[in-house]
């Protein structure tokens, strides 16, 4: 790793709020005594901060009397991040250009960065705003009244016993992320052969990170850059159509995919989360907002997971970001944690909290007269899964953030589902203090950074949902995947660990990232980063790479592992660079589909395999350009987050992922069946 490298993984990116810090979240720095960070104030010219949102009409690009005023600002305060993605895991010059300015501004007044920009005025903000995005885009393109349904298909029907088949991260409330080819509408032969059918272009966005809720035909999807949540009729399968669109209060961005449910008395509703921690109840036949609620209570928290709806209660995870900023000496490390909040469906009012871990307190001197201060961390990424029969809601956590490290961090937790009191914690990887800058031996300079032996350092907490899965004997485990590269299988009513396999040791972005799926007695777990080997963990064999393992729900045995090699005449990552997680690695949620497993890579590649053995059905390779059908041009890049779903005979993907130096892009793609 070079020393810009080193240095640049110091500091916090621009727009690395896009990203939450886990799944998403940034490896240890080499330790490099010139290594400098960004977490510091801004290194622009002093100016009187402003506090204000609102921010002036960004200046032109181009300038007849010397060069953009925003090129200074970004050079001074962005530029060792964003000139440097593969190192710093942000969104490159070339992402930010596909960005809003609503959107960057955001991030600089309100997000994650809001923090770093403190220290710049309100013209310093636009300017650097217009710099990065290369254009004025104040004003966006509005397609959507092109698209606007007529006739029959403008309405929203909801009807029928079956008609929901995608209500939650993993489609169902088990959390499988399996369809059934009714549900589908797809087969495993049909899937062996297929073509585009439609693409839709999202104007001003790079990060596709989010999946919609389907209902019959009806498919709500939200567009994170743009704050926006669509309803699509997807009965034409050539020609989808726009039938209401909802947008976020402010323009808020959106973050957590759709969930979908019916109230007690009847009553339909959607809710999702965005960037700012407001929670959106929605009825999905008109797009009216029936509530909004903000969650958050720290000065970092922020909402990832998929709420769940029920008759009587919505279900809201909350995470929170001070991992990114926590390296900083100015910041007061660390005070935020992770909780899970039942709220009233009718009003948004809270029913019950519970906190990952008590407040934080003060520990000890850091060196300087201020207070390091403990438990932090845990928070809460994942989506939970409700059993109702049981009254219990599973989930998994995030790493400490300082000491000491809490027993419910980098854990799997069961809590009541009427009162919210624990029912029982399993703390997978002890001693786990992480903050990103910090570096693996982290100087004496950074005071909020603690080093070994009081703690591990690794970063390997559960980004991936938990999941249910019943055997074909009847019986029931909880299983989850970890960033560890581990995946785990507990006896749901004690917390009991039945098996673990170890594939690999991971990292920072898995080992396991986002999700893993289940059915007919398997386990798929994608493999991202396979790690160093650990003595007790894991022996470093060298059949284990990265791409899509089949394991034995009852034991954890590896049925077939699918390892697909980067395309001919790809050149081998850089020494010390992260060029490979762009390549054929897997870290998008995978999903069954009658009897095929989809998984995707970062390279953008789409892969159907035959869940039973593993063999390769089709693939395709979606980062390229794309003349939407709604008029928009766009392009694909990386596939990543929770991508893939599939409704009324098509096979629905996310295409662009503009963070940790991979390709950005704004697609939807709709693939059907050749005939």
């Amino acid at each position: 790793m070079t020393r810009l490298q080193a240095a640049a993984l110091g500091c916090v990116s621009l727009l690395v709020l896009a990203s939450c810090q886990t799944p998403e979240s940034t490896e240890p720095a080499t330790p490099v005594a010139a290594a400098t960070s960004a977490l510091a104030a801004p290194a622009a010219p002093p100016v009187s901060p402003s506090t204000s949102p609102n921010t002036p009409t960004p200046q032109p690009v181009a300038s007849a009397t010397g060069p953009h005023p925003g090129e200074a600002v970004y050079k001074a305060s962005c530029a060792t991040c964003h000139d440097n993605p593969e190192a710093t895991r942000s969104p490159s010059r070339d992402n930010l250009k596909g960005m809003s300015f609503q959107f960057v501004n955001y991030s600089l007044t309100q997000g994650k960065m809001k923090d770093m920009a403190a220290g710049l005025t309100a013209v310093q903000r636009a300017d650097v705003v217009s710099y990065v995005t290369g254009r004025d885009t104040s004003k966006t393109v509005d397609w959507a009244p092109g698209m606007m349904c007529t006739g029959a298909r403008a309405a929203v029907d909801l009807e029928g016993p079956d008609a929901a088949t995608s209500t939650h991260f993993g489609f169902d409330s088990s959390n499988t992320r399996r369809l059934s080819a009714k549900q589908a509408g797809l087969t495993t032969a049909q899937m062996s052969n297929m073509e585009l059918s439609w693409s839709i272009a999202f104007p001003d966005a790079t990060i596709m990170r989010s999946q919609g809720a389907i209902v019959g035909k009806n498919l709500f999807y939200p567009v994170t850059d743009a704050g926006k949540l669509y309803a699509f009729d997807l009965e034409d399968k050539s020609k989808p159509c726009v039938q209401w669109v909802y947008t976020a209060p402010g323009g808020a961005p959106l973050r957590t995919s759709i969930a979908y449910g019916v109230l007690g008395d009847g009553t339909p509703l959607l809710v999702f989360s965005g960037l700012d921690s407001t929670v959106h109840a929605v009825d999905p036949r008109t797009g009216k907002a029936l509530w909004t609620k903000p969650v958050g209570t720290y000065s970092h928290s922020m909402t990832t997971g998929t709420p769940s709806v029920l008759k009587d209660r919505v279900i809201v995870p909350v995470a929170q970001f001070e991992i990114s900023v926590a390296a900083d000496n100015n910041h007061d490390c660390c005070t935020n944690h992770g909780y899970v909040l039942s709220l009233d469906p009718k009003t948004g009012a809270q029913q019950w909290r519970y906190d990952t871990m008590e407040d934080a307190k003060p520990l000890r001197d850091r060196g300087d007269g201020k207070q390091l201060k403990g438990p932090s961390g845990a928070p809460v990424w994942n989506s939970p899964l409700v059993d109702e029969k049981r009254g219990l809601v599973f989930f998994a956590t995030g790493e400490s953030n300082s000491p000491p490290a809490h027993k419910n961090t980098n854990a799997v937790v069961a809590i009541d589902l009427k009162t919210g009191k624990e029912k029982w914690s399993f703390h997978a990887t002890k001693d786990d203090i992480f903050n990103s800058g910090c570096g693996l031996n982290p100087q004496p300079t950074r005071l909020n950074c603690v080093k070994a032996p009081e703690t591990v350092y690794r970063d390997v907490d559960f980004g991936a949902s938990v999941i249910l899965g019943k055997q074909s004997g009847g019986k029931e485990l909880l299983y989850a995947g970890q960033k560890s590269g581990s995946v785990w299988a507990f006896e749901p009513d004690t917390g009991k660990v039945v098996w673990r396999k170890a594939l690999g040791t991971g990292g920072a972005l898995g080992g396991i990232h986002w999700g893993i799926a289940f059915d007919n007695d398997t386990v798929y777990a994608p493999i991202t980063n396979v790690g160093r080997a650990i003595p007790g963990e894991w022996d470093g064999d060298p059949s284990i790479k990265p791409g899509l393992y089949a394991l034995s729900a009852k034991t954890g045995a590896i049925k077939w592992q699918f390892n697909p090699e980067p395309p001919a005449g790809t050149p081998a990552p850089a020494p010390g660079t992260r060029g490979g997680w762009r390549g054929n690695v897997f870290s998008t949620a995978p999903a069954v589909i009658d009897g095929a497993v989809v998984a995707a890579a970062l390279d953008g590649t789409i892969y159907v395999v035959d869940s039973k053995t593993g063999k390769l059905l089709w693939s395709y390779q979606t980062a390229k350009e794309y003349d939407g059908v709604n008029g928009v041009k766009g392009k694909g890049g990386a596939i990543d987050s929770n991508s893939i779903t599939a409704a009324n005979g098509l096979l629905l993907v996310n295409s662009g992922y503009g963070m940790f130096g991979q390709a950005g892009g704004n697609m939807l793609l709709a693939f059907k069946p050749k005939t």
